[in-house]
C-alpha cells in the first residue's frame, strides 16, 4: 500500500493529471468557440448554417461528413491555440533563459581527435598528433 501511495503522490503523475484535466476543459472551450462563433461565421460566408447536417448516401448508407468538418475545424483551432498561446511563449521564455557556457581560452580542440587539450600544448595528449599553436593575440 505504501508503494501505491508513493506512486499516486509522485510529482509527474499529479502534473500529468492536472494537464489532462486542463486540456479537456480547454478542448471543450475551443469546441464551443468553433461551434458558436467560427461555424456561424463560415456559414455566413458560404451559406451552410450547420456542417453536421451535411451528408451523402451510397447504397442506403449515410455518410455524415459535416460532423467530420466540424471536428477538423475544432482540431485546427485547438492546435493553433496551443501553438500560439503555449508553445511560442514557452519557446521564447526558454530562449531568454538559455545561458551559453563560457568560452574557456585555456583549452583548444585537437583537429585530429576532437579532444580538449591545453592551448599551449604542441602535441595532443590523446592521439599524440602535432597541433598547430594558436595565433598570438
Amino acid at each position: 500500500m505504501k508503494d501505491f501511495k508513493e506512486f499516486l503522490l509522485r510529482g509527474n503523475l499529479v502534473d500529468t493529471a492536472v494537464g489532462i484535466v486542463i486540456g479537456v476543459a480547454f478542448a471543450a472551450l475551443v469546441a464551443a468557440f468553433v461551434a458558436d462563433f467560427i461555424t456561424p461565421l463560415i456559414a455566413a460566408i458560404f451559406g451552410k448554417p450547420n456542417f453536421s447536417r451535411l451528408t451523402f448516401t451510397v447504397h442506403h448508407s449515410t455518410f455524415r461528413y459535416g460532423a467530420f468538418i466540424n471536428a477538423l475545424i475544432t482540431f485546427v483551432a485547438v492546435a493553433a491555440a496551443v501553438f500560439f498561446f503555449v508553445v511560442k511563449p514557452v519557446n521564447a521564455l526558454m530562449a531568454r533563459r538559455k545561458v551559453e557556457p563560457p568560452v574557456d581560452e585555456s583549452v583548444q580542440t585537437c583537429p585530429h581527435c576532437l579532444s580538449q587539450i591545453p592551448s599551449a600544448a604542441p602535441r595532443c595528449a590523446f592521439c599524440t598528433q602535432l597541433v598547430a599553436a594558436p595565433a598570438a593575440a
